[in-house]
């Protein structure tokens, strides 16, 4: 069991049995678990360079952009007309699983003006999976076929948080769990087209929603690209940078376990199963969907 993965079970553990309870600590760990992610993954561009960006290429853009659109129209027909929820339910629960997990369903709720409940619910559901996920793919990983880049692709187009990508991609490599963060840094930039596409679509894109849709742009995507810049022109000393690179995976632990301090299974529960059944079959659809989506662009256009 890696660092990350270690930390998000010790957090759910100390979460749910009441070892950790709620309290004065709610804003230091939502603290954790949204700007030190997005500080841990900025500092994991120093691992990077411009060649394994390169090498994700036109397939990896395209598997994005598909995997995307097909998993949150699937999310939102299930939601609405299978598991009979509320259409702001099944959007929320579409965005976080397609795009980036807790993030997009909060930036999601300014657009269609959700309850705090039902964000409170998607976010749940979709941390659930997500963290699920993070274990399922690296048992799968010797029976998929692919090579740690593949891998790498799939997990960053499939997998729900930005931290269970790097989880997930570290279980089985370095330079799987590289390409899984460049793979899913592609998806995060895709928020804020969604949020802005998703606000013309609800006849919201010139009202508060629309101007909400067009700040929700994810900058710490951009920096991961600028520190993958310098990391490739070798433009600081190799001992910063492997201070950045520890540095990294401390704050990323750090962020899964507040992740998992804030997975609270009561919150599922009060919720009914409807949210748990369009979650799993999401989930389902990212496997073998996202699988097959990767195996067939990865030979079209790879």
């Amino acid at each position: 069991m890696g660092t990350l993965t270690l930390a998000i079970v010790l957090g759910m553990l100390l979460g749910n049995l009441g070892v950790w309870s709620a309290g004065r600590t709610d804003a230091g760990i939502d603290f954790c678990k949204s700007t030190m992610l997005r500080i841990g993954i900025v500092l994991f561009g120093f691992r990077i360079t411009f060649q394994e960006i390169g090498e994700v290429g036109l397939a990896g853009i395209a598997i994005g952009i598909v995997v995307v659109l097909l998993t949150f129209t699937v999310a939102v027909a299930l939601g609405t007309r299978v598991f009979g929820l509320d259409r702001q339910s099944s959007i929320l629960i579409g965005a976080g699983a397609s795009i980036c997990g807790a993030a997009a369903v909060m930036a999601t709720q300014g657009v269609v003006r959700a309850r705090p409940e039902t964000v409170s619910v998607a976010i749940a559901t979709v941390v659930v999976f997500g963290t699920l996920s993070m274990f399922i793919y690296p048992l799968l990983y010797p029976h998929l076929g692919m090579d740690e880049h593949a891998y790498g692709v799939f997990v960053g187009s499939t997998v729900h948080e930005v931290a269970q990508v790097v989880a997930a991609g570290q279980s089985v490599g370095e330079q799987a769990a590289a390409t899984a963060v460049i793979e899913k840094m592609w998806r995060v930039t895709l928020l804020a087209p969604f949020l802005l596409a998703l606000g013309f679509g609800s006849g919201a894109g010139g009202g508060e929603s629309g101007r909400r849709a067009r700040i929700a742009i994810p900058w710490f995507a951009v920096l991961f690209i600028v520190a993958a810049s310098l990391n490739s022109l070798q433009v600081l000393p190799p001992m910063l940078v492997e201070g950045f690179g520890s540095l990294a995976t401390f704050l990323l632990a750090i962020a899964m376990a507040a992740l998992g301090l804030r997975t609270r299974f009561q919150v599922i529960r009060e919720a009914g199963v409807k949210p748990l059944k369009l979650g799993a079959a999401v989930c389902v659809f990212l496997i073998v969907g996202g699988y097959m989506i990767n195996i067939v662009l990865a030979r079209v256009l790879g």
